[in-house]
């Protein structure tokens, strides 16, 4: 459950767990569980270092070593069902649920579906640059591949 209040002026972040924990291309999937530890401890690291609240969904059923990495600024969330776009359903009730305005809101995804999915004024962050800006590694590019 979001555990945040609107507050003007204060920016909204939801992220889209699977896609940034995709857009690392680090062998997520041998254990998403882990994956999804890490990027959680790098998001409530985040989280602490500024004014901004912070949301992230994920597939998959609820995990309780997740969920206990929420409090302060960082609420964690999963899908509130099985099947494709469930989590990308989840974060537009979400975005639907916000009291304030839409310009202070971020979505982290690389999902056009789900950018297209969204209200206008709701900001989109491509999942690559949101790892950057949590210090997370990228996958490592090919000479001469840009």
């Amino acid at each position: 459950m979001v555990t945040w209040r609107y507050r003007a002026g204060r920016v909204r972040w939801i992220v889209d767990g699977n896609n940034v924990m995709g857009a690392g291309a680090d062998g997520w999937w041998r254990d998403p569980v882990a994956a999804a530890g890490r990027l959680t401890r790098a998001l409530d690291d985040w989280a602490a270092t500024h004014d901004d609240a912070v949301v992230v969904v994920f597939d998959g059923r609820p995990e309780p070593s997740l969920a206990r990495r929420a409090g302060g600024r960082l609420s964690v969330e999963f899908a509130r069902r099985p099947g494709r776009d469930a989590a990308d359903d989840r974060i537009v009730e979400l975005v639907a649920a916000e009291p304030g305005p839409a310009t202070d809101l971020r979505v982290v995804t690389s999902d056009r579906g789900l950018a297209g999915r969204l209200p206008p004024g709701v900001a989109v962050e491509g999942a690559g640059r949101f790892r950057e800006r949590l210090g997370m590694p990228l996958p490592s590019r090919r000479h001469g591949r840009r």
